[in-house]
């Protein structure tokens, strides 16, 4: 799928792109909410310089992408809450939390249909960077939704659990390396390959639905 150069700078374009929507999902959620941090740390927007991190969505993508790395993946920077309600504070973290995995989510749909309608009328350009949008998203969203903090999927655990912050905290600061591990282990590597993948085939599945659908209308 990466084998030119014009792939790797689709995949590249498509990744910032997503990086962008997950980081402002997060930010619109918590200043609709009511939150003025985001706002005032000027992250309630669609430049992709607002939301980009140095090594997470310049360095070592463009790396990963150039060198043929096995696994692709790329964050930005994180966008800081003050979840001044109290009454409301949990709630208001898990539903801004779960905006910028979902943000993903809807552009994967989105380039889902954008494949089907590809497919129906023989767009094979079109259905190739189709393709390669469904694959990133699915990729931000499985790797956001892991529950180590600080990816997101960590809140949702963290409230369940009732972890304290002071324990969340020291979490934190070794999530680093516990990604790394994750990563770099070729056990926890596949599992992490295997639910892309599982994602990956449950958006094949609608973009199914999508052709029918799309045939009807033609």
């Amino acid at each position: 799928m990466l084998g030119t150069f014009e792939d790797r700078i689709i995949f590249y374009i498509i990744l910032l792109i997503g990086i962008t929507m997950h980081e402002f999902g997060h930010a619109y959620a918590a200043d609709k909410l009511g939150d003025p941090l985001p706002r005032a740390m000027g992250r309630v927007t669609l430049n992709p310089l607002a939301h980009a991190d140095k090594v997470g969505t310049f360095i070592l993508p463009l790396v990963m992408i150039f060198t043929g790395a096995p696994i692709l993946f790329g964050w930005g920077k994180p966008v800081y809450v003050s979840l001044p309600n109290p009454k409301t504070r949990m709630r208001d973290d898990l539903i801004s939390t779960a905006c910028g995995p979902l943000a993903n989510l809807v552009l994967a749909l989105i380039a889902t249909f954008i494949f089907s309608a590809a497919y129906v009328y023989k767009l094979q350009s079109l259905q190739d960077v189709a393709i390669i949008a469904m694959l990133v998203n699915c990729m931000l969203f499985v790797f956001n939704m892991l529950p180590i903090p600080p990816l997101d999927g960590s809140h949702f655990l963290r409230y369940v659990l009732k972890v304290s912050n002071e324990t969340y905290a020291k979490i934190e600061r070794n999530g680093f390396w516990i990604l790394l591990v994750i990563i770099l282990l070729p056990a926890t590597n596949n599992i992490l390959g295997y639910l892309i993948d599982l994602a990956l085939k449950g958006l094949l599945c609608a973009a199914n639905f999508f052709v029918i659908i799309i045939q009807r209308i033609a």
